[in-house]
């Protein structure tokens, strides 16, 4: 028990989950665009990563323990995120704290240890980072040409600036987890792995969804669509070659993994099953005592487990 919380001091703040998720927001506002992006689509997902690479598969009744504890705060960052979202007037906070909402869907669904739920945990952590990368691109991009990240400096780019308009709005509803984008197959299969563990825990995740169409959308409305800044409108040309050249790649992989998710899903399932396996293992071999003579119970080796024809250690 007190390793898993080592674990979980360490983790839990990388990931972040709620309440060590204060760090966030200040480092994106703070960090020029390409630190943002490497924040957000690679490093973050080294927090889930040791959850899934260390506390579960070592200390499996320590995790079973404290589940419904990290049920608990992934559904609390889900919904917190997304309200502290909705009330942010810089967009780069606001997709700050659209990512802790959103990494709460991935501490949720490898803690609720069924299939269902790690699989779509681990496809959201590939999501995450495609879909927030992008958006924290397009923030760099009108950065770049108004210096300001308010939304109030940035509105009616989608006359001025179609072509990026254009990405914004699918970035914007991937994250937001429209079907047929790769959030959605996500987040889809967490809450059924989550359905699985608990009805009412389903329900409260699933508000995160709401909330995010809400704080996502009323950001389109404001930016993408009305009447340009007339101070601004000089500045606001479309999006160059490099741009497009960051940009498509990432919004290809948004409709090809909503669209076809089975070469991904596919590839984490014997990993994940024997994730599942390593945790659930009850398997107890009598062997005798050194000293008594007696008999006295060994954990079966997890290599014997997973490879019952090989020998055993």
């Amino acid at each position: 028990m007190w390793l898993f919380l080592a674990f979980f001091a360490a983790f839990a703040v990388k990931v972040p989950m709620f309440p060590f998720h204060t760090w966030l927001p200040d480092a994106h506002v703070e960090a020029p665009t390409a630190g943002s992006v490497i924040l957000a689509s690679i490093l973050l997902k080294m927090g889930t990563y040791g959850f899934l690479r260390f506390s579960l598969p070592m200390l499996p009744d320590a995790s079973r323990a404290f589940t419904p504890m990290m049920v608990a705060l992934s559904i609390i960052a889900i919904i917190y995120g997304a309200y502290m979202a909705l009330a942010q007037i810089d967009l780069k906070k606001l997709i700050a704290y659209s990512s802790v909402s959103h990494m709460g869907f991935v501490t949720l669904g490898l803690f609720v240890l069924n299939q269902q739920g790690i699989e779509g945990a681990v496809l959201q952590m590939v999501n995450h980072g495609i879909t927030t990368g992008g958006l924290f691109l397009c923030v760099g991009i009108i950065y770049e040409r108004t210096h300001s990240r308010l939304i109030a400096d940035n509105v009616g780019l989608a006359a001025p600036m179609p072509q990026y308009a254009t990405l914004l709005v699918i970035f914007a509803l991937s994250s937001l987890g429209l079907p047929g984008t790769n959030s959605f197959v996500g987040e889809f299969l967490v809450l059924v792995g989550t359905f699985l563990w608990s009805k009412a825990a389903t329900a409260f995740a699933s508000l995160g969804i709401i909330l995010a169409a809400t704080y996502l959308l009323w950001m389109i409305q404001r930016v993408v669509f009305g009447v340009p800044s007339p101070h601004h409108l000089p500045k606001l040309m479309d999006l160059n070659q490099r741009e497009l050249a960051t940009l498509v790649p990432l919004a290809l992989l948004v409709f090809f993994i909503g669209l076809f998710p089975n070469p991904l899903v596919s590839r984490m399932h014997q990993s994940v099953t024997n994730t599942i396996a390593s945790m659930s293992r009850t398997k107890v071999a009598p062997t005798a005592h050194p000293s008594a003579g007696g008999t006295a119970p060994l954990l079966v080796d997890i290599g014997e487990q997973l490879n019952p024809q090989g020998p055993s250690r």
